[in-house]
């Protein structure tokens, strides 16, 4: 199949393409990763095409208040390769390196995963365990989300009509910062099955489920194995498969990070 007729703009200025995605039917374009073939299937059927890849600001990385903010347009090769700063301990750039293939991490960006909300998205699980926010804009102004409660389920943010993902805010680590992440497929480069991710560091203590039938499930506290098989149990479209798979990914994720099950 091929896509349906749609108008295509690429501006230069954040604000320009706020004013083009305030229209009625404008979808926005990063790496297009999932959004080509979504657009050659017809199941995305935009009436305008905002390709955001010419902003320069969408580009860049800074660190301001013990965190850094990663644009939009940041890609996954570059997180991998150290090309940006670092604030969590190499956590960031471990999982960068097992997103799909090299092929794709050159072209996908960090925005464009969150947005496209896929489950069984990498950087949904590890963001949501680090803490990070989602920066939200608009022709209105600008909002900050927890990544943890931006996604509302498969395939759907709580961004509003005209909103973009402008920017990701993560959190520094510690040096003594524990993370474990593990991420379970049947090969390399197919979608995951099955993610957890441990975080412990200082008085902050996660646990985070992904690969679900919707939004990441966060366990707040100490990994405790009891906790992490509660969560799982009160999910109602889980079968036996996918309570065991997922138990055992987070499991394999507090090993990695050397934490032991309270």
């Amino acid at each position: 199949m091929k896509p349906v007729d749609f108008e295509y703009e690429r501006p230069v200025a954040l604000e320009d393409a706020l004013t083009l995605l305030a229209q009625p039917g404008a979808r926005v374009l990063a790496g297009g990763q999932s959004l080509g073939p979504m657009l050659n299937l017809r199941l995305a059927q935009p009436a305008l095409l905002v390709d955001i890849t010419a902003i320069d600001a969408l580009q860049v990385a800074s660190q301001e208040n013990g965190a850094l903010t990663l644009g939009a347009c940041v890609t996954h090769t570059a997180i991998e390769d150290g090309d940006l700063p670092d604030v969590t301990n190499g956590a960031m750039a471990s999982v960068a390196r097992d997103i799909a293939y090299r092929a794709v991490r050159n072209r996908g960006t960090i925005g464009g995963s969150l947005a496209h909300a896929d489950p069984a998205a990498d950087w949904l699980t590890c963001l949501s365990a680090l803490g990070a926010e989602v920066i939200a804009a608009g022709v209105a102004g600008e909002r900050r989300i927890p990544v943890a409660s931006f996604v509302g389920g498969a395939f759907e943010t709580t961004l509003q009509p005209g909103e973009m993902l402008r920017a990701v805010s993560v959190p520094a680590l510690s040096d003594g910062a524990k993370w474990g992440f593990y991420k379970f497929c049947r090969k390399e480069g197919d979608f995951a099955e099955a993610i957890g991710a441990v975080l412990q560091d200082g008085e902050t203590a996660r646990t985070v489920l992904g690969a679900t039938n919707g939004a990441p499930l966060v366990i707040d506290g100490s990994y405790s194995d009891d906790a992490v098989r509660a969560a799982i149990d009160a999910q109602p479209d889980m079968d036996a498969y996918d309570r065991q798979v997922h138990f055992i990914a987070a499991k394999r994720a507090a090993m990695i990070a050397g934490v032991r099950a309270a």
